[in-house]
């Protein structure tokens, strides 16, 4: 199936939202909720003309979508040329197998395209900077990076990262 089919049959956050189980929407509420833009980034969010469709393949109890998934959707309640998707993860899998990390299908998978549905770039599991966390492999740094992650407090980054594949 086409990334435009696919995304098509995808549903908005907002039914994502309200389809998870309660603890899975609470957390990704307070997450979504603690996000604290400056007024710039967000001027600049919304000047954005050209449209964009962001695919996003994701499940509710999966702990970095309950994480990555507002910060996207932030984007999209600021500017409505930036349209959000999510599919789930299972029954895509063959979709999915082209964007494998470390050998593995990785959620959540963020597609970004263009108005034609050509792909931008990919967001996948976390941001950059955590990555690059963990790659420098100082235990400690990890440790206490992944638990500012769980809390939401790179949220921002993943932000950053998606508006970059924008081109912003």
């Amino acid at each position: 199936m086409s990334l435009k089919n696919l995304f098509f049959k995808g549903i908005s956050f907002q039914e994502f939202l309200e389809s998870s189980e309660d603890v899975y929407k609470q957390k990704i509420e307070k997450i979504k909720n603690s996000i604290n833009m400056d007024k710039k980034l967000m001027n600049k969010i919304k000047s954005i003309q050209k449209k964009i469709y962001i695919l996003v393949f994701a499940e509710d109890w999966c702990p970095d979508c309950q994480i990555n998934l507002p910060g996207v959707s932030f984007i999209c309640d600021l500017n409505s040329n930036i349209n959000l998707r999510i599919v789930s993860r299972e029954g895509n899998e063959e979709t999915l197998n082209k964007y494998k990390f470390n050998g593995k299908p990785k959620i959540p998978t963020f597609i970004i395209m263009d108005q034609d549905f050509e792909e931008m770039g990919i967001f996948i599991e976390l941001p950059t900077i955590l990555k690059e966390i963990i790659n420098r492999g100082n235990e400690a740094e990890i440790l206490v990076s992944k638990r500012k992650y769980k809390k939401g407090e790179y949220t921002k980054n993943t932000i950053d990262d998606v508006l970059k594949i924008i081109g912003f």
